[in-house]
């Protein structure tokens, strides 16, 4: 664990000075969504900083079909414009722009962008983690098109099919057993000899007869035709490579959370950003809420509430700090 220390006040290289805003968010994804319409409806005119693409993992999720509300399901990019459109109507900004660094010594705090500098008496973090790549040829191509990095949104796409999870740890494991309820046969490809996943999870992935297991195994390329159809796989220890026909590639090799720009400036744990149950972090008037301070849950319902609760506790925050 880091705690907060005094870095420098970062360069402003004679960018233009915007605010200050009482409520600046930074994300544009339903966590970053959701807190700017809460706190639009608070009257509090937020600025939005969304990034270079508004809607985070979930704009690239070909049909979400756990969102409440939506029982035939809905498209990530719909459900995006939905998010956004509700937000705008009650008075919330969308600037396209990223945070690059943070000055939080003094209110009002200064969050420097490409394009600005963002003053603000409050900040809410929605910056969301990135799931982590294989970095093999064929896996950006097909992301969606047969590579998810999400068994719980797009395992129903799979049913009756064959896939592959990749990784070895509890989310692996986890993940490849709920396919199995879709999926007519879930490899698990690890390579190490062993998994790290707990033991009552590698038990109940052992017992499960539509689990099978490849350790001291790699994917070294990703093809197909306009989806996923195959994957070439290398075996460490001996060196050998076989080609295995296959409908989906899930790649489950952790998470991580975009929250570079504030080591240093708030406390964090394995690079999550710390908060209490109010969404709050070690800086008065910071909160943050999603991914970038959630490695358990990571689900869009999950994300949205926390970041509707982090405007709530800003609006309290603020009418109680007011000057």
């Amino acid at each position: 664990m880091t705690s907060e220390n005094t870095p420098l006040p970062f360069d402003d290289e004679g960018l233009e000075t915007k605010g200050p805003y009482k409520v600046l968010v930074l994300g544009g994804g339903p966590t970053g969504l959701s807190a700017a319409l809460y706190a639009a409806r608070a009257e509090l005119n937020p600025l939005v900083l969304t990034g270079l693409q508004i809607g985070g993992q979930v704009a690239i999720t070909h049909s979400v079909e756990n969102y409440p509300g939506f029982p035939d399901g809905v498209g990530g990019p719909e459900l995006v414009e939905l998010f956004q459109k509700q937000a705008e109507r009650f008075g919330a900004v969308l600037e396209f722009d990223s945070a690059v660094d943070v000055d939080f010594s003094q209110r009002p705090y200064r969050v420097k962008g490409y394009n600005a500098i963002y003053e603000a008496e409050s900040v809410i973090i929605a910056t969301g983690a990135t799931p982590r790549k294989l970095q093999v040829p064929g896996e950006v191509e097909f992301t969606g098109r047969g590579v998810s990095y999400c068994g719980t949104c797009d395992g129903w796409f799979f049913k009756g099919k064959d896939v592959i999870v990749v990784g070895g740890g509890d989310s692996a494991l986890e993940e490849g057993e709920f396919l199995t309820r879709y999926a007519n046969k879930v490899t698990v490809v690890h390579r190490r000899d062993e998994f790290r996943a707990g033991v009552l999870l590698q038990k109940r992935a052992a017992e499960n007869p539509k689990m099978s297991f490849a350790l001291d195994t790699v994917i070294n390329t990703i093809d197909g035709n306009g989806e996923v159809q195959k994957v070439e796989l290398k075996n460490l220890k001996s060196g050998e490579t076989q080609t295995q026909p296959i409908d989906g590639v899930f790649i489950f090799i952790g998470h991580t959370p975009n929250t570079e720009i504030f080591q240093g400036h708030l406390e964090m744990e394995d690079g999550y950003i710390v908060t209490n149950k109010l969404m709050e972090t070690n800086i008065p008037g910071v909160f943050a809420a999603g991914e970038a301070a959630d490695p358990h849950f990571r689900q869009v319902i999950t994300s949205a509430g926390m970041g509707a609760a982090a405007a709530i506790q800003a609006n309290r925050w603020l009418q109680e700090h007011s000057s």
